[in-house]
């Protein structure tokens, strides 16, 4: 892929997207409702079973067209077509990036470096397939002969955050019978607290480390083999107790896995974006694989819109447009997620994860500093438990904050009259946060004057509202490569490698130098700075006071 060089501030799109802004700054959205009373029904798209409505953001028909000419002047049609083409867009590490490919169909070609790599994917998911439904049916035994009841899956960063996330999402299509735990803090209590009630002879551990080298996951992996052993005694049991998600053979075999049970996935699958390959396997084991299948379908669904529709109705990447616009031209910092489905409790977390280490750069791709903001601070949490904590903010503070509203038509579980009143809360909350509360009309209720102020709600805050019919496994799929291609679209306006992480290896490898010198006997001489040789020399001497 040729590297991109434009000066994007310079771009005529942009000069005239910051002229628009400060034309459209100080028209509030009661206005601009008014004036078109069938705004709502215009400003929306669906795709792949979701429903956005955007007609509550700052902008006209024209901040749509000045946005949509900004991705065509950036070029993000021609960027789409190098990812799903197999270009090594992955400049900085020389990859192709194609996560796309873990969820294409099987008669599909996606190929890189001249190789359909869908044959192969095709291949590891249906070994996933067969080994899932060994487990799930009884017939894979502990080294005992016991079955496996409890699963616990060990992983870090994408290897955890996904697999954790997808489990709760679709922990309604789950196997009650199966205990699901994830490890991923190297914090010993993360390890001890969820094998503390298990039985090592019906537990099944799944090893997710690409290279089998990351220390937190290994550092885990080694706790969980000694805590196995303490019970079962043999180190033969290792084979019937643990399976890996990994590249490297020869050390999953020195492990004690049979590399039989070693499932692996690509340099061109991301962390961030693997939840769908093998790293996605206890969730397979959890739901089963005709859900999975079904997730993938959802995926799948999600990317041929982004690839193929028109910028103006390609729901990916208007929201992804939209966001520049607030962080670019309104001085916005975060966007709060707010899914109203406790079943989605983990996803602001995950997507803190697949935003932040994908566009948290500052530098372009051909190498030079950016002279403007990059991504924004993902975060939220469920509704209505939110409404309890932070909307205070969102509603009367100083900081702007658009929000992504996430709802379903259909609960889950029904229960008497909750879904009806959940579902009140997220359509209030967004027309509150639109239309705010004048003046005037706290003062007609009879407010006394010197409580007025504190009363009224400026509005004219923007958010979205994802909406669907219930959350299936399909649905999932959707809208985890909605926000994957939002991420892709903002790497593309703001010219940055949304495919690279090198902002965690420095405190990474420096850890590697402080380990043996808070664990050794002796004292090595101390070459940090001050601060951190001070640290260091304090930990060791409490160390020796316990």
């Amino acid at each position: 892929m040729t590297r991109t060089t434009f000066a994007l501030t310079k771009l005529r799109s942009w000069i005239a997207l910051e002229k628009h802004a400060e034309a459209i700054r100080s028209v509030h959205l009661r206005t601009l409702f008014s004036q078109d009373p069938k705004r709502g029904e215009r400003f929306c798209a669906e795709v792949a079973d979701l429903f956005l409505d955007y007609s509550k953001n700052r902008i006209t028909d024209e901040t749509i067209q000045l946005l949509v000419r900004l991705a065509e002047e950036c070029g993000l049609r021609e960027r789409i077509e190098s990812m799903f083409s197999g270009e090594k867009i992955n400049i900085t590490e020389n990859r192709a990036v194609l996560h796309i490919a873990l969820r294409a169909p099987v008669n599909s070609n996606v190929s890189t470096d001249g190789k359909n790599v869908v044959p192969e994917v095709h291949a590891v998911l249906q070994k996933m397939s067969g080994f899932v439904n060994r487990v799930r049916s009884g017939e894979w035994k502990g080294y005992t002969g016991s079955r496996i009841k409890n699963v616990v899956n060990i992983g870090i960063g994408g290897s955890d955050l996904g697999p954790v996330m997808a489990y709760e999402a679709l922990r309604h299509y789950s196997d009650r019978s199966i205990t699901f735990r994830f490890v991923s803090n190297v914090d010993g209590i993360d390890f001890v607290e969820a094998t503390r009630d298990l039985d090592p002879a019906e537990t099944l551990f799944i090893v997710s480390s690409k290279t089998f080298t990351t220390m937190e996951t290994m550092t885990n992996a080694e706790s969980a083999r000694d805590w196995l052993l303490r019970k079962l005694g043999s180190c033969e049991a290792v084979a019937k107790h643990f399976v890996a998600v990994s590249t490297n053979a020869e050390k999953v075999a020195a492990f004690g896995i049979d590399t039989e049970n070693m499932f692996g996935f690509w340099d061109w699958v991301g962390g961030r974006y693997s939840m769908d390959s093998a790293i996605g396997l206890s969730t397979m084991l959890a739901v089963g694989p005709e859900h999975f299948f079904a997730m993938l379908e959802g995926f799948h669904e999600m990317d041929e819109h982004y690839r193929t529709a028109p910028f103006e109705r390609n729901v990916p990447a208007l929201m992804g447009l939209l966001s520049v616009w607030y962080t670019n031209f309104f001085d916005a910092h975060t966007i709060a997620v707010l899914p109203y489905e406790n079943y989605l409790k983990r996803f602001p977390a995950y997507l803190q994860q697949l935003t932040m280490e994908s566009n948290g750069k500052s530098v372009t791709l051909d190498g030079t500093n950016v002279t403007y903001d990059t991504s924004p601070i993902y975060w939220g949490e469920p509704g209505t438990n939110g409404q309890h904590s932070f909307y205070q903010l969102i509603h009367q503070g100083t900081r702007l904050i658009p929000c992504d509203f996430i709802a379903f038509v259909h609960a889950l579980t029904p229960v008497g009259r909750h879904h009806d009143i959940l579902l009140a809360n997220v359509l209030a909350q967004s027309e509150a946060l639109a239309f705010g509360k004048t003046h005037e009309q706290v003062k007609s209720e009879g407010t006394a004057d010197w409580l007025v102020p504190h009363r009224v709600f400026d509005g004219n805050r923007p958010s979205n509202t994802i909406m669907a019919d219930r959350l299936t496994p399909k649905v999932l799929g959707s809208l985890i490569a909605l926000y994957e291609h939002i991420v892709f679209t903002q790497g593309a306006i703001w010219n940055v490698n949304p495919f690279d992480q090198w902002g965690v290896e420095l405190g990474k490898a420096l850890a590697q130098a402080i380990i043996p010198e808070l664990e050794g006997t002796e004292s090595p001489e101390l070459k940090h700075d001050s601060s951190t040789n001070n640290l260091i020399l304090r930990y060791r001497q409490m160390k020796e006071m316990k």
